[in-house]
């Protein structure tokens, strides 16, 4: 039994202990400053938990010792000196952020690795799977022309005006719709703004809406630079979501006041438990010598989860993660440093015990070119 620290006891850090606490195959102590965080991880967890700030090198130091390999659900703010003490400790080192600077700065630190250490940043949806499917769409065309990747985590029952709730990290919310987005234009690397690049479409007869978000790309863009003419990441949310965020955060600045943003949604816009993740990838290019394009769409709902009611975010970043590193720690040969999303097989994934959450339907498809996004 391997041992492992898990460093976030909230929401998305308890699924994740449950998770591996559950399969027999893991020691796991959750790990987090919050007392009461750990205790109602206790209600339903055989974890054991540890009062630890993970900002707090010495306490890091002391927490991780001992174990081999630690997952970070924190914010992407410590998930820096918490991969450096991992790295001195010889542990393997995980974590969920979108932050594209944190991931360049685990990637410095990956170079030390010894043999068998990972480093693995990006898991869960987005940046996670979604550049896992990605890849095997666009793996399967002699020559790649476009690969769109659209995910969104939505309230199912939208209310409110802004037809959102609140369904994980705040602070992660703000940070894809306030920096610099990655992607690939006429086969160039840029930087997009977020928020721009609108575009509608319709899935199951619901309308919707797309664009540019920080961080969901992952990797993808230096994976297919040179590669794919086009390639781009965006958001998926209800039609009109978008214009009251670029209110929020461009016309009234509170891009640059992110502390007072993140204080005025959490205390109005509530959260839910009933979600739904859309997933929607294609890929387009050169296939048996005519124009193709694949797609991958998922829809997954919030529902039962280990005699629990876990939200769709919760199930498909938690079991996302969990896949990944399944996958890496129990490989026969370990690789070594620094590991890119989309370097896992697809079909690995879904036949993984955790990746199984994300293959609830037939979702692969080929049809020809549609037209298939409207764009403002």
């Amino acid at each position: 039994m391997k041992n492992i620290l898990l460093l976030g006891a909230g929401k998305i850090g308890s699924a994740i202990a449950r998770l591996l606490s559950q399969c027999g195959d893991y020691a796991v102590t959750v790990g987090d400053a919050d007392p009461a965080a750990l205790e109602r991880v206790r209600s339903a967890n055989p974890a054991k938990l540890l009062r630890v700030n993970a900002g707090n090198e010495s306490e890091l130091r002391d927490a991780i010792a001992g174990h081999e390999a630690v997952i970070s659900a924190c914010s992407f703010s410590v998930n820096p000196l918490i991969a450096t003490v991992a790295a001195d400790q010889r542990a393997s080192y995980f974590d969920l952020t979108e932050d594209v600077a944190t991931t360049a700065i685990i990637r410095q630190i990956s170079a030390n690795a010894v043999a068998g250490q990972l480093f693995v940043p990006q898991c869960g949806l987005a940046p996670g799977f979604v550049s896992i499917a990605a890849n095997h769409l666009a793996r399967q065309f002699e020559s790649l022309d476009e690969v769109h990747l659209r995910v969104g985590a939505l309230p199912k029952f939208p209310t409110n005006e802004m037809k959102y709730n609140l369904t994980w990290s705040t602070d992660g919310l703000i940070n894809e719709y306030g920096n610099a987005c990655e992607a690939i234009r006429n086969g160039n690397l840029i930087h997009t703004l977020p928020l721009e690049g609108l575009e509608h479409f319709s899935m199951d007869g619901i309308d919707y809406e797309a664009f540019n978000t920080s961080g969901g790309v992952g990797t993808l863009c230096e994976t297919y630079r040179g590669k794919v003419r086009n390639l781009d990441y965006k958001t998926i949310r209800y039609t009109g979501h978008r214009d009251l965020m670029a209110f929020l955060m461009n016309e009234l600045r509170l891009n640059d006041r992110r502390d007072l943003l993140k204080n005025i949604l959490e205390n109005a816009v509530p959260m839910t438990p009933q979600d739904v993740v859309l997933i929607f990838c294609t890929a387009t290019g050169m296939k048996n010598g005519r124009l193709t394009q694949l797609t991958d769409a998922r829809k997954i709902y919030h529902g039962p989860c280990l005699g629990e009611q876990w939200g769709a975010i919760q199930i498909t970043t938690a079991s996302g993660l969990c896949a990944v590193f399944d996958l890496l720690m129990q490989a026969d040969h370990r690789r070594t440093g620094f590991v890119k999303q989309e370097e896992i097989s697809l079909d690995d994934f879904l036949a993984n015990r955790f990746g199984r959450y994300y293959a609830i339907m037939p979702q692969e498809k080929e049809v020809d070119v549609p037209a298939w996004v409207k764009k403002s």
